[in-house]
């Protein structure tokens, strides 16, 4: 079967029931289906909980005060539409290739190479993003003081690629596992900071509640431009939650798993993220917390409960293993969709006798030795550097995302196909203003200064090495798409 999408002479004649795609993607061969319910649920966990809450939060707590549960507030709305908009499309065609391959089903190869290449920009970055958090984690623990912090980035990420290597169904235990350990840490320290508000038990001599917040600035104690400003770090926050869409791949029966693992997103976003950071700022002043720890840990620490700070740095730490280990899962399937049409290294196509593409999982976690390089040579930045060039990515994966969500509602208005039952709702304005909203996040991280206006001056450049690659690569992806027509 061509690999192409329908034309407009396909188009069914009036009256007759759009078919199904014939859309097919030759990266979706020789997987196994051997994710389970219970693991795309806690994959979906696990993308919606991750480093950006962990250990992000406190140095943006420290920026923007207690305003920052608006920021988490308001991208989680939208990490919601994006992901609502990715499970519609899921369950019009499952495919481990994901949003790639629905960017070549609606806007063709050129569409396709983009969105991997700036998803593979985001999870590369981000996998230096979390071995960087891990070393990060690891030296709140006197044994580990005294190891360089790019020695503990290295074996971070020399443990996890091992891992990943295995098979999927191992990759699913341990996400499986990870994100019951995120999510019993987040209940625990919810019910624990409730606790401390309502019985209004001092912390390091401060008495949480209201006062705390009222006495210390409000809820903009520097104004409203930071708490904006900050939002472009936010947005890394959900960067996992298309997770799930990839993974839908290698599962049975997505019909049934992926409306039930998305839904239950949003009120995950509303309960441990903004719960949480409203917990935080109830707890402590916001002067009270910094970058250079968890602010979990910090409000342990402060409370003086032996051994409480170390428990929750482990679980912080798991965390990013968990993050390092997803990214390292996505990218590994995407680059061999990308492989077999021709857009990526042939070596990235490559797969084991397990059904592990482990040529791209490999090429990602070369990238992420570049970060153990970051942390040798500029260990206190590495961190927000990466961040910055990771938003980019994420920005790039969602917007493509929402534009082919965006083209899908438009090809079934014209009945050349048929949207699910499970939808984006308010479509085409949720598409619309998503994107919008995706272009705002751009400005914001221009008028951030610094690193993030420098992250953004540098798009010309990004799209420059898109466009060359993409005349490096031009030539195969058509002899394979005109190999694959005449079968």
């Amino acid at each position: 079967m061509s690999d192409r999408t329908m034309t407009a002479a396909d188009k069914p004649a009036a009256g007759v029931p759009a078919a199904r795609s014939p859309h097919v993607d030759a990266g979706d061969a020789g997987y196994r289906k051997d994710l389970k319910s219970r693991h795309i649920n806690m994959i979906a966990i696990g993308g919606a909980i991750g480093t950006g809450l962990f250990l992000g939060a406190g140095g943006r707590m420290a920026d923007a005060g207690p305003s920052l549960f608006i920021a988490y507030a308001v991208c989680g709305v939208f990490a919601f539409f994006v992901v609502r908009a990715l499970g519609e499309l899921v369950l019009h065609r499952p495919s481990s290739g994901a949003f790639v391959s629905y960017a070549r089903e609606f806007t063709g190869e050129k569409g396709a190479y983009a969105a991997g290449w700036l998803y593979f920009l985001n999870w590369s970055t981000t996998a230096v993003a979390d071995i960087t958090a891990a070393a990060t984690y690891a030296h709140f623990w006197g044994m580990f003081s005294d190891i360089p912090q790019w020695v503990l980035a290295l074996i971070a990420l020399g443990v996890v690629l091992t891992t990943n290597l295995i098979s999927v169904k191992y990759f699913g235990e341990m996400e499986f596992w990870f994100a019951i350990i995120k999510v019993a840490a987040l209940v625990a320290f919810m019910l624990v900071g409730i606790y401390l508000v309502v019985t209004h038990h001092e912390i390091d001599g401060h008495t949480p509640g209201l006062s705390t917040i009222s006495s210390n600035g409000g809820i903009f104690p520097s104004g409203v431009m930071p708490m904006l400003l900050l939002i472009q770090g936010v947005v890394f926050a959900y960067a996992s939650v298309e997770l799930c869409g990839v993974a839908a791949g290698e599962t049975e029966n997505p019909e049934k798993i992926m409306p039930r693992a998305i839904n239950s997103i949003m009120w995950r976003v509303g309960l441990f993220y903004v719960g949480s950071v409203v917990l935080l700022a109830l707890l402590l002043p916001y002067t009270a917390y910094s970058g250079d720890e968890s602010p979990f840990v910090t409000v342990f620490d402060k409370l003086g409960v032996p051994g409480a700070a170390g428990v929750m740095n482990l679980v912080v730490l798991t965390a990013a293993l968990s993050s390092l280990n997803s990214g390292l899962y996505s990218t590994g399937r995407i680059l061999r969709s990308m492989s077999l049409s021709g857009s990526a290294p042939k070596f990235t196509g490559v797969m084991n006798k397990r059904g592990v593409p482990f040529g791209g999982i490999l090429l990602t976690a070369a990238f992420g030795v570049v970060g153990v390089f970051l942390n040798f040579v500029m260990p206190e930045d590495a961190f927000e550097l990466v961040l910055n060039f990771a938003s980019i990515g994420i920005i790039g994966t969602w917007s493509m995302i929402m534009i082919c969500s965006l083209l899908f509602w438009t090809r079934s208005k014209e009945g050349r196909v048929t949207r699910p039952d499970y939808r984006l709702p308010w479509a085409p304005y949720t598409q619309l203003v998503t994107l919008a909203f995706l272009a705002a996040v751009l400005v914001l991280m221009w008028m951030d200064g610094g690193v993030g206006r420098t992250t953004v001056n540098s798009l010309p450049l990004i799209a420059l090495a898109l466009v060359g690659g993409w005349y490096l690569v031009r030539k195969r992806v058509k002899q394979i798409d005109e190999e694959r027509s005449e079968i």
